[in-house]
């Protein structure tokens, strides 16, 4: 495995870092999923925004039984943002490549979610995500009042990354290993 870089390389160099640990991964989705299912049970947990997994994400869709699970649409006009749908409406492939819920699917408001599940290539202990680089969550967050989960490989959990203002810490991690706050 790569070893990890300085928190001063710029987030280009972090992600193919991230793409490459990444691809030496086993698949931890079902400790993951166990991790967050118990997690979320005991924040009393309800309507929770999760993602549909890309290719060695960890898929958190066994989720769906026991809480209400949304989806996100990513939306580009008039301004690039994230809209919210019921889980299964989730049908029709995205630009990046995971299910999303089609344009005219029903929306839900942010305000009735509890939690919000956010997908990275890398996170470090203090929450910060390195993400894709779209910022479709980077707009979400701030209006957000609820509990942030980052989900990840622990080998993905990384000391510290490049922060920019606009960058919102996740207040838990959850990995294959648990759920930790984040410090």
């Amino acid at each position: 495995m790569p070893d990890a870089l300085s928190p001063d390389a710029p987030k280009d160099q972090w992600r193919r870092w991230a793409r490459a640990v990444r691809a030496e991964q086993p698949d931890v989705s079902t400790p993951v999923t166990a991790a967050l299912q118990a997690f979320l049970t005991e924040l009393s947990a309800r309507r929770v925004l999760a993602y549909r997994a890309l290719s060695g994400e960890p898929d958190v869709s066994a989720l769906s039984g026991d809480f209400e699970l949304l989806a996100p649409r990513a939306r580009f006009r008039p301004e690039p943002r994230l809209t919210l749908h019921p889980w299964d409406s989730a049908t029709e492939l995205s630009r990046f490549g995971a299910l999303q819920p089609p344009a005219d699917a029903p929306q839900v408001p942010l305000d009735v979610v509890d939690a919000i599940l956010l997908p990275g290539l890398a996170f470090d202990r203090a929450g910060v995500r390195l993400g894709y680089g779209g910022g479709f969550y980077d707009r979400l967050l701030p209006a957000f009042r609820g509990v942030t989960v980052g989900v990840i490989q622990h080998a993905l959990l990384v000391p510290e990354l490049p922060r920019e203002p606009h960058d919102l810490p996740v207040h838990w991690l959850v990995t294959e290993r648990g759920a930790q706050a984040t410090v």
